[in-house]
């Protein structure tokens, strides 16, 4: 039996080499949610994969929604790859592993709690400690750290510099703790691999833009070749 992986992919320009690679293999349609989707498998000597792959949308609420359908359909492992802003100790264009999640945009200060933090409940979301270990066999020097997740584009020093201070954040996004989230819930595991764009500073957007549209395939090579690693995998494989 395949291990089966679900794929999350907010934005349609980042999804594209996910949908170029299905087209390439073979696979069949996956639509779930008004969204576009494939199934498809990646196969290595040892073993394959069955993959389900979803471009959400952008956001918190379309990854969540999309990763608890993928977690609905069978999947056993959730991860997701993208663009994010750079907000401390990494360079645009640099690639990263997420570690630790946040939702920096949830605010409940002003009834006495911290910021981000949720009543009753874990709010801080951890990356897969054994995926980690095992994409760092294939790069070991890959710098790590928290990721920062808020329903908006960060493009200003102020923020930027807040999100630094206030939650050690290595980098910016609009997905990943959402993703996080229900993965912890559902105690699945969960990696993000993510380049960086920009500095989430005031020229950001451009930055961004420019990478977004990009023919740039370093990210995806990497994330394919993961995928590999982890049907091959004593732990994962099957």
């Amino acid at each position: 039996m395949d291990v089966k992986i679900g794929i999350v992919i907010a934005d349609v320009d980042e999804y594209k080499p996910i949908k170029d690679y299905a087209e390439s293999v073979g696979y069949n349609d996956y639509n779930p949610l008004k969204r576009t989707g494939h199934q498809f498998k990646i196969a290595t000597k040892k073993g394959s994969a069955d993959i389900l792959a979803l471009n959400c949308g952008i956001g918190k609420v379309n990854a969540a929604t999309a990763t608890m359908k993928l977690i609905d359909d069978g999947c056993d492992i959730i991860l997701n790859f993208g663009l994010s802003g750079g907000v401390s100790g990494i360079s645009r264009g640099e690639i990263c592993i997420c570690d630790r999640f946040l939702e920096h945009d949830f605010d409940l200060t002003g009834i006495g709690y911290k910021p981000c933090e949720k009543p009753l409940q874990e709010y801080i979301y951890n990356a897969d400690i054994d995926l980690i270990n095992l994409f760092k066999t294939m790069k070991p020097d890959i710098k790590q750290g928290t990721a920062v997740c808020g329903d908006s584009f960060v493009c200003d020093e102020n923020v930027r510099n807040f999100l630094k201070n206030e939650f050690g954040a290595m980098s910016c996004d609009m997905e990943t703790a959402a993703i996080g989230y229900v993965c912890a819930f559902s105690e699945l595991p969960y990696l993000s691999l993510r380049k960086i764009s920009d500095d989430a500073g005031s020229s950001a957007e451009d930055a961004y833009k420019e990478m977004n549209s990009s023919d740039d395939t370093a990210l995806f090579d990497y994330f394919i070749e993961f995928i590999k690693l982890i049907i091959n995998s004593e732990k994962y494989g099957r």
